[in-house]
C-alpha cells in the first residue's frame, strides 16, 4: 500500500514540475535559499580542497625542512604525514553515518567544523612532528565526516530535478579549495626569500643538492620565514570557523525530520526549501513522498528487525547492507565507483604536483609551484559541464567520457617520461616535458567534470532513506581506505 502510494505521488510530482528547466539554470531561476544553503554547506568541501592543495606545496619548502628534517628527507615518513589524514578521514566517514543519523545532518557537519578547527590550528602552531600527526588525524576525522555529510545533505534537501546541479557543488568546493591553496603557498613562499639561507640565491624549495641537515645556517633560516608554511595552516581555520557558526542555521533535512516523527517541522523544512506555501501543491506531494518512504522503511524493519530499537536497530540496518542481496548491489556499486575514482591517480597529482611537474622538466620549483597554481585553475573551471549538465545528460555519460579522457592523458605522460627518463635537456625534451604538463592538466580538467563530482552523487542517490546514511558513511569509507597515495 505504501508503495503504490509513493509511486502515485512520484507520478503526481512528475506532473507538476514538468516543463521545469533542469540542472543548475533551473535552480537559479526557482531558488535561490536552496542555491544559498548547499553553497554554504560546501564551504565543508572547500576546507577539504584547501588541506589537500596546501600540504603538497609545504613539503618542497626550505624553512618548512629546517623544522622537519625528517620529514623533507625521508619518502617514507612524508608519505605517513600526507597519509594519516585518510586514516583519520575513514574513521570519521563511518562514525558519521550514526552520528548524523541521530543529530542530523547540519549538527553533525558542526561537530566536523569545530574537528577541523582544532585540527588545522594544531598543525600551524606545530614544533615537531608529532604536533603534524595529531593535526592532521583529527582534521582528517573531520574531512570524513565533511565528505559523508555534506552530499547526504544535499541530497536530501533538492529536488530531483536539481540533484546533481547541487551536489556537484561538492567537487566544486574542492578544487575551489585546492586552488586557492595552491597559489596562496605559491604566493607565501616568498615570505623572507626563496631560500632558508638568505645568502643563498636557490629557488624554494630546489632540493637537488640542498639538506636541511646541513645548510640551514646556525640559528635557523635566515632568510625564508616561518610564515611561508604557517600561514596557510593558519588561515585553513577561517572558512571552518565560518562553517562552525553558521551551520546551526541552515535548514534541517526534511527527511531527518520524518524519519524522527516531526511530520510537521519536515513540510514546513519542504516550504522553506522550495520558497513555496505550505498549502502548495508540490509542497504537499513531496511531503507525501518522503513520508511513503519513511514508513516503508519503518514497517520493513519492524518485519526483520522485530523488537530491535536504538542502536540495535541500527546495527541490524547495517547487516543488512552485507546480507540483503539489493541493498549489497547497491552497496558495491557504490564501493567500485569509489574505488575507480581513487584509482584514476588524481590524488597522486593533487598531493604531489610540484614533484610531478619536476619530473616533466621544471626544476625550479618557482615554476613547478606556478604550474601548480594552473592546475587549481583548471580544475575549478572543468567541474562547472557537471554542474550544468548532469542533470541533463546523465551520470553514466559523464562517467565514460572522463575516464576516456584521462586514459588517454595517462597515456601520453607515462610514454613522455618514460622516453626521456628524467632528461629534458636534450632535443626536443623541452617542449615534450611541456606537452606532458598540458596533459596533466587535461587529466585533471577530465577528471573534474566526471569522476569528481558524479562520483559523488550516485551513493547518496540509490538508498533509501532508512539506510542511506550508514550506506553513505561505508562507501565513502572505502573511498579513504583506497586512496592511493
Amino acid at each position: 500500500m505504501v508503495g503504490v502510494s509513493n509511486e502515485a505521488s512520484s507520478s503526481r510530482m512528475q506532473q507538476l514540475t514538468q516543463g521545469r528547466r533542469l540542472g543548475f539554470r533551473g535552480l537559479l531561476g526557482a531558488n535561490r535559499y536552496l542555491l544559498f544553503s548547499s553553497l554554504f554547506a560546501c564551504i565543508g568541501s572547500f576546507m577539504y580542497g584547501t588541506d589537500q592543495g596546501i600540504l603538497s606545496n609545504l613539503l618542497t619548502g626550505q624553512n618548512f625542512a629546517s623544522k622537519f628534517p625528517s620529514v623533507y628527507s625521508d619518502p617514507v615518513l612524508k608519505g605517513w604525514v600526507v597519509s594519516v589524514l585518510q586514516l583519520g578521514a575513514w574513521l570519521g566517514a563511518l562514525v558519521n553515518g550514526p552520528l548524523a543519523n541521530a543529530i542530523s545532518r547540519k549538527y553533525s557537519l558542526t561537530v566536523a567544523a569545530f574537528l577541523f578547527t582544532l585540527g588545522s590550528a594544531i598543525c600551524a602552531g606545530a614544533q615537531n612532528v608529532t604536533y603534524l600527526f595529531v593535526g592532521r588525524i583529527i582534521a582528517g576525522i573531520a574531512v570524513g565526516q565533511i565528505s559523508h555529510v555534506v552530499p547526504l545533505y544535499m541530497a536530501e534537501i533538492s529536488p530531483s530535478e536539481f540533484r546533481g546541479a547541487l551536489v556537484s557543488l561538492q567537487q566544486l568546493g574542492i578544487t575551489a579549495g585546492i586552488m586557492v591553496s595552491y597559489w596562496l603557498c605559491y604566493g607565501t613562499s616568498f615570505a623572507g626569500g626563496q631560500a632558508c639561507d638568505a645568502n643563498e640565491s636557490a629557488p624554494f624549495g630546489d632540493s637537488g643538492a640542498w639538506s636541511p641537515y646541513t645548510d640551514v645556517p646556525e640559528g635557523g633560516c635566515t632568510g625564508q620565514t616561518e610564515l611561508a608554511w604557517r600561514l596557510p595552516l593558519a588561515l585553513q581555520v577561517a572558512p571552518a570557523l565560518v562553517l562552525l557558526l553558521g551551520a546551526p542555521f541552515l535548514p534541517f533535512s526534511p527527511r531527518w525530520l520524518m524519519s524522527k516523527g516531526r511530520d510537521d517541522a519536515c513540510r514546513a523544512a519542504i516550504s522553506e526549501l522550495r520558497s513555496l506555501p505550505l498549502d502548495d501543491p508540490i509542497v504537499e506531494t513531496e511531503y507525501l513522498e518522503i513520508k511513503a518512504a519513511v514508513l516503508f522503511d519503518e514497517r520493513t524493519a519492524a518485519e526483520l528487525h522485530p523488537g530491535k530499537s536504538g542502536i540495535s536497530l541500527t546495527f541490524a540496518k547495517v547487516g543488512m547492507l552485507f546480507t540483503n542481496t539489493g541493498l549489497f548491489k547497491r552497496l558495491a556499486t557504490g564501493c567500485i565507483i569509489m574505488f575507480f575514482q581513487q584509482f584514476t591517480g588524481i590524488n597522486a597529482i593533487i598531493y604531489y604536483a610540484p614533484t610531478i611537474f619536476g619530473s616533466l622538466g621544471l626544476n625550479a620549483s618557482t615554476t613547478s609551484l606556478l604550474a601548480t597554481g594552473v592546475l587549481g585553475v583548471v580544475d575549478f573551471v572543468f567541474t562547472f559541464p557537471a554542474i550544468f549538465w548532469v542533470d541533463r545528460w546523465g551520470r553514466r555519460k559523464f562517467f565514460m567520457a572522463g575516464a576516456l579522457g584521462m586514459m588517454v592523458s595517462h597515456v601520453i605522460v607515462a610514454a613522455i617520461v618514460g622516453h626521456y627518463d628524467g632528461n629534458f635537456n636534450v632535443p626536443g625534451g623541452k617542449v615534450a616535458g611541456w606537452v606532458g604538463v598540458v596533459f596533466i592538466y587535461m587529466m585533471g580538467a577530465n577528471f573534474s567534470y566526471s569522476w569528481g563530482p558524479v562520483a559523488w552523487l550516485v551513493p547518496a542517490e540509490i538508498f533509501s532513506p532508512g539506510h542511506r546514511s550508514q550506506a553513505v558513511s561505508i562507501i565513502i569509507s572505502c573511498n579513504y581506505m583506497m586512496n592511493d597515495k
